[in-house]
């Protein structure tokens, strides 16, 4: 049992070792360098609905950058690809708008080949519509295609509810005539997507060092964290990550990561707190256990690969390791109503996983009206604290 359990445990954490993320791909990120990534946008007009006359006046100054299939007009606003690269992805964007594989305000992530030192890159692509005319309700609407590029489809994918977010955060900019704010606006906010939607769990993982332990702790027990003394960016960062490394909405229709989300610490805690007024930040109120220490290697392992892709399904596979063994546990404590032995199994898994402090508590809450087995779980609890006291 132990054997398995430990196997388990061992294959995820080392993803860095057989993911698909290693090979080719990693050694873009051996050196401590910037990846390569770039975005465009694109004015796109169906062309049964009427077109405004600043759009018109867009369309005839880019003639040579508008691509014009049977029901839809695509022109470039901005890019900042190489100028043999931009025609082929527009060749690109188009044939999915012709196909219908792009809807609106839902991101798509593929693989293209464009005249890139990369060559093959993944691409994240959005339709951003406009709101319809109550005149034309059934016409093609307009609106806007942005894409992003850099990295792979597989490392975008990883991100796609931030990007989905951060695409939506431009819709507001995008409403004056002829976007007259596209260099105080749109492409400065375009050029930092990878910065703001892929690098806070790199900048985060960065900060803490090996102090990381305790923020996934505290993500797993539902512990609050406060940053003092540092600037909005990082206190944006950090409560991204915790967001990111909790069960948080893992799964809507699953009953145990439902339990997992809601679950609370009947205890008074304490806040986290990481002081950034020194360097490197102070952290207080600590708690952590060998689960989440064992960990720690992982991330400062493609961290200095400088690999945040790698980053991102280490701490997917973290949380798919806390999810199994909250699965194994209460099946145990079922059979364990029923079994002393398995009971005895109980805190034998409880012991050889190292995150019973955190299992225990999202236990107790999922179980708190079955008597029964709540009070295997005072007693699992007292196990586990004679065992602390000993080692103490």
């Amino acid at each position: 049992m132990f054997t398995s359990q430990t196997s388990s445990f061992q294959d995820s954490i080392d993803v860095e070792e057989r993911d698909d993320f290693d090979s080719d791909e990693i050694a873009g990120y051996s050196q401590k360098i910037q990846l390569n990534c770039y975005y465009t946008i694109y004015l796109y007009q169906g062309t049964r609905s009427e077109a405004s006359g600043e759009n018109v006046a867009w369309n005839q100054r880019r003639a040579d950058s508008t691509t014009s299939q049977d029901d839809f007009s695509l022109t470039l606003i901005d890019s900042s690809l190489p100028s043999e690269a931009e025609p082929e992805l527009r060749t690109y964007i188009s044939r999915r708008l012709s196909k219908g594989a792009l809807l609106g305000g839902m991101g798509n992530i593929a693989t293209v080949d464009l005249s890139l030192p990369e060559q093959a890159v993944g691409c994240y692509c959005c339709l951003l519509e406009q709101e319809r005319s109550p005149e034309q309700p059934d016409a093609d609407g307009n609106g806007y295609v942005i894409c992003f590029m850099g990295g792979s489809e597989k490392g975008l994918n990883l991100f796609r509810l931030e990007l989905d977010k951060y695409v939506q955060g431009l819709h507001s900019s995008l409403q004056t005539p002829e976007l007259q704010n596209l260099e105080t606006e749109v492409r400065p906010y375009l050029t930092q997507w990878y910065e703001e939607s892929v690098m806070h769990i790199y900048r985060v993982v960065q900060l803490v060092q090996s102090n990381i332990s305790f923020l996934l702790h505290a993500a797993l027990s539902h512990t609050h964290v406060e940053v003092i003394n540092s600037d909005e960016r990082t206190k944006a960062d950090v409560s991204r990550f915790i967001k990111a490394a909790s069960l948080q909405g893992l799964s809507q229709q699953d009953t145990t990561a439902a339990s997992l989300c809601k679950a609370m610490s009947e205890d008074t805690q304490s806040d986290l707190i990481i002081d950034c007024s020194t360097s490197p930040p102070t952290l207080a109120n600590t708690v952590s256990n060998r689960f989440c220490d064992d960990w720690i290697q992982a991330f400062l392992n493609a961290a200095e690969r400088c690999n945040p892709f790698l980053l991102r399904q280490i701490l997917e596979n973290f949380k798919l390791k806390a999810i199994q063994d909250m699965n194994s546990l209460k099946r145990f404590v079922r059979q364990a109503e029923m079994s002393h032995y398995a009971l005895f199994r109980c805190c034998q898994f409880l012991q050889g996983c190292g995150n019973g402090d955190v299992l225990l508590q999202n236990a107790r809450a999922e179980h708190s009206d079955l008597p029964e087995a709540c009070s295997i779980i005072t007693v699992l609890e007292e196990f586990l604290l004679e065992q602390s006291q000993a080692q103490a």
